[in-house]
């Protein structure tokens, strides 16, 4: 079968050809992915108004606490698939599938419903104001069904690269971006449905995505499919899963906090136009940071494999190759906001006073954004591992114990200027704790390796 050859692949194949085969599918399929809401915000900026790039950014916090859930699960199926392949053992692979998708359907109905019940006091929690509450709501109202089809869609495509499908995995993420740049300009330009009708060509692109997705698990020619007797839930099975997958849950989660946080003291100190300006600066760096995650994604089910079958050589050349590219390109997303953050802030409004706005946070942001590729890499590294305590301190310090108390006390001092700069030295606190972590479980792994040479 191809799908045993492609395993075996992950066992023999050169690292550095391996690494390039998994994360090119993946990171072309996750930018893609953002492409979505890169999309929606540039049509929205430009077609709508800069009124209605502060209500999108208002939505973030929300929009990430659906992605916490969905990683919860798909995030931690996606490496225990990869491990248990390596220990030789589909029937695990398949009994994980299972009970993972009804997990993602379960939570998936909690949540939106909650969102649903209580729409309009979350997004003035999260920073929404009498101007920008009415684009944040239309965008919400119809976004919120296709919350779930996200979290199938992305989950279990990272489940169908782990399985040994890299390539498949990319197409089914260029299937519905492809649609959403046709559907967005019409429903905004053409029918005139202004913010709402982004929300519709995402849900309607992300559900074509989905069904791509599922009709590959439900396929009987793949190895690792959805099978009877797989669904019921089992404790053991999800145990482990929820333990790999809090710390991606854990940092979407903590994020809702922080952009709550962010959006409100931004809105103390520089208005709805400080608000859009955040919203400009996240999506641009969640595109750098879609990069390096898609480059983890490539990385995971390699060092998850491997560690497996005990070949921690192999398992370490994958981490510093991956640890080499995104450093390099977090780089040079620094420079360009450092030189040229003029380039950035055109993409997504002709307002001048934003641009102004925006360039002076780019410029602050990002001066120390060249570290977060590496800082990155390490916290998906204990992930892959299952080193799921780790991965969990690892996902909290950056934004919980370094960004929050900043936040909190700079901008006493430097006004909207102390919010930015929080950024910066919350990215340098982090990637210093990472490395010294990274040097202990390393040693740990050396360790490991040491009877495999007798």
């Amino acid at each position: 079968m191809h799908n045993n050859a492609s395993l075996n692949r992950l066992d023999k194949a050169p690292i550095g050809r391996l690494l390039w085969e998994y994360s090119v599918p993946a990171v072309v399929g996750i930018v893609v992915m953002s492409i979505y809401n890169v999309i929606d915000r540039i049509f929205i900026g430009h077609g709508v108004g800069p009124d209605a790039i502060a209500g999108l950014a208002v939505t973030f916090p929300v929009m990430n606490v659906s992605t916490a859930f969905g990683v919860l699960i798909g995030a931690g199926a996606s490496t225990r698939t990869s491990i248990v392949l390596g220990q030789r053992n589909p029937a695990m692979a398949r009994t994980i599938l299972g009970n993972s998708i009804v997990m993602t359907l379960l939570f998936g109905t909690f949540y939106i419903s909650m969102f649903a019940l209580f729409l309009d006091p979350i997004l003035r929690l999260f920073g929404a104001s009498d101007q920008s509450l009415p684009y944040a709501h239309d965008f919400m109202v119809f976004m919120l069904p296709g919350l779930l089809i996200l979290n199938i869609t992305y989950s279990y495509n990272n489940v169908m690269r782990a399985t040994g499908y890299p390539n498949k995995a990319m197409y089914t993420m260029f299937i519905g971006a492809g649609l959403n740049v046709i559907l967005a300009p019409i429903a905004i330009f053409v029918l005139h449905w202004g913010i709402k009708g982004a929300a519709i060509a995402t849900d309607i692109s992300m559900g074509v995505s989905a069904v791509f997705v599922m009709e590959h698990f439900f396929n009987k020619k793949h190895e690792i499919r959805f099978t009877r007797g797989t669904f019921r839930p089992r404790w053991s099975v999800l145990k482990p899963i929820i333990a790999i997958g809090a710390a991606p849950c854990i940092v979407n989660t903590a994020g809702c906090a922080i952009n709550a946080v962010i959006n409100n003291t931004v809105y103390r100190y520089g208005g709805d136009s400080g608000v859009a300006a955040i919203g400009i600066f996240t999506t641009f760096t969640q595109l750098l940071v879609t990069f390096v995650i898609g480059v983890c994604m490539g990385m995971q089910p390699i060092v998850g494999y491997n560690y497996g079958a005990g070949r921690f050589d192999r398992l370490k050349r994958a981490f510093w190759l991956s640890a080499a590219v995104c450093s390099v390109v977090c780089l040079l997303g620094s420079l360009l906001c450092q030189l040229a953050p003029g380039l950035v802030t055109r993409l997504f409004t002709d307002d001048a006073a934003l641009i102004e706005t925006s360039n002076h946070a780019l410029r602050l942001t990002t001066w120390m954004f060249w570290v977060v590729g590496f800082q990155i890499v390490i916290t998906n590294f204990f992930q892959s591992l299952g080193e799921a305590g780790k991965s969990i301190f690892m996902s909290l310090i950056r934004q919980v114990l370094f960004l929050m108390p900043l936040l909190f006390t700079l901008p006493h001092f430097w006004g909207l200027s102390g919010v930015w700069l929080s950024f910066p030295l919350s990215d340098l606190a982090a990637t210093v704790v990472s490395a010294i972590l990274l040097v202990i479980v390393m040693r740990k792994i050396t360790r490991l390796a040491q009877p495999t040479k007798a």
